[in-house]
């Protein structure tokens, strides 16, 4: 056992060495222009990109390598397809190859109109897919915004109970989301389930973790972050049908249908993001109505806090995801919409966006059928048990 940790201990340590900043062009230390990562497919082929210039072209950054390796200058360095793998290598030595390759590209007017090589494309020409497919874990912070504790509150309401929740602010409140299944890409539709008509959104900063950690302090919470992307994380507000347990309130089907979980449109590293309780400004339009604004100063756990809380539960790994909650706009602070209820309908447009990282869209597409030979174990209509 010992050899055995030693081997890997010595493995690591030398692929460490391989790709440390010593061991590249001086250059680098430092990339020529910032750029977004994200997961892609060209003709049904996933690949991990760099997205870069104005969001307008993806690099295929893996075969961008492999051409760069052609060049005597630059030493055979194994860039991974998957995003998995590509975070998991990065803070340790990847991220200054991946800078070699940018800087090569620019210094070589690869991204420049005329002599684009074919792996650079515009990003219209590709599909975008999840950036992490997929996490092992997706933890959401429930009711981090003092807006969002107070929904439909009037000024005066909010400011006393933002100053009562200032001075007793308690511990974050987590939650577990599924995975795969729940977690789709821009532009793939949000499914309402079959019957399921109180169904909200929840605009959301999610924190992208690069390092395995546990019991991680708040001081060194950024050490662990590899970036952040939109995220939103819809709801579903029509509880359980009554009866047997005797409880109303369900995580599982409030959280947990498969499309609820979007993710993305890419990853901003933190390294071209800034302090996100500084920068952070969040927006959720629903076919052309803003239902949604916030920014950091409104979040009652901040994010160094809340990596600490969550790593004191749980070991968090390179690609997991933690989401910082919404802030108010949903529930009783709902803006009114021609569709009435403020709830989403079948049709409309939902947009996410927080600024400096991108935006989501999504369609509400409603189910319209049930499998005929279901025994009624199924999950209800919320209008069987609600009015």
């Amino acid at each position: 056992m010992i050899r055995k940790i030693f081997s890997t201990l010595t493995i690591s340590a030398a692929l460490m060495l391989l790709v440390s900043p010593a061991s590249v062009l001086g250059q680098a230390s430092e990339s020529a222009e910032p750029f977004k990562v994200g997961t892609f497919a060209v003709d049904d082929t996933p690949f991990v990109g760099l997205v870069m210039r104005d969001d307008n072209l993806i690099v295929d950054v893996a075969d961008a390598n492999r051409a760069m390796e052609l060049m005597p200058a630059y030493s055979s360095i194994n860039v991974p397809d998957d995003m998995l793998g590509f975070i998991e290598q990065y803070e340790y030595g990847l991220k200054y190859r991946v800078y070699e390759v940018v800087n090569w590209l620019v210094e070589e007017e690869l991204l420049d109109g005329g002599s684009r090589p074919d792996y650079v494309h515009s990003t219209s020409d590709v599909d975008i897919l999840a950036p992490i497919q997929y996490p092992s874990k997706v933890m959401n912070a429930a009711v981090n915004f003092y807006t969002h504790a107070c929904e439909g509150c009037s000024a005066q309401e909010l400011e006393a109970r933002t100053r009562q929740r200032q001075e007793d602010r308690g511990v974050p409140y987590l939650f577990l989301k599924p995975t795969r299944g729940a977690i789709i890409g821009d532009g793939e539709d949000v499914v309402m389930p079959w019957g399921r008509d109180r169904i909200e959104y929840e605009v959301e900063m999610a924190i992208v973790f690069g390092k395995t950690g546990k019991y991680v302090s708040a001081t060194r919470a950024y050490d662990h972050v590899f970036g952040y992307m939109v995220a939103m994380d819809i709801s579903d507000r029509g509880g359980r049908p009554p009866g047997g347990y005797g409880v109303t309130s369900d995580w599982f089907v409030g959280k947990g249908h498969d499309t609820f979980a979007p993710h993305g449109p890419w990853i901003v590293p933190k390294e071209f993001y800034g302090d996100p309780m500084e920068r952070l400004h969040q927006i959720t339009v629903v076919d052309g109505v803003t239902v949604q604004e916030a920014q950091a100063g409104d979040m009652i756990h901040n994010i160094p806090e809340l990596i600490e809380y969550a790593s004191s539960l749980i070991t968090v790994f390179p690609g997991d995801v933690l989401q910082s909650g919404t802030s108010g706009g949903t529930g009783a602070g709902r803006v009114q919409r021609a569709t009435g209820s403020g709830f989403l309908v079948d049709g409309e447009t939902i947009q996410a966006s927080i600024e400096g990282i991108g935006t989501l869209t999504h369609t509400i597409v409603a189910e319209q059928e049930l499998p005929d030979d279901l025994s009624g174990a199924q999950l209800p209509p919320t209008s069987s048990y609600r009015d």
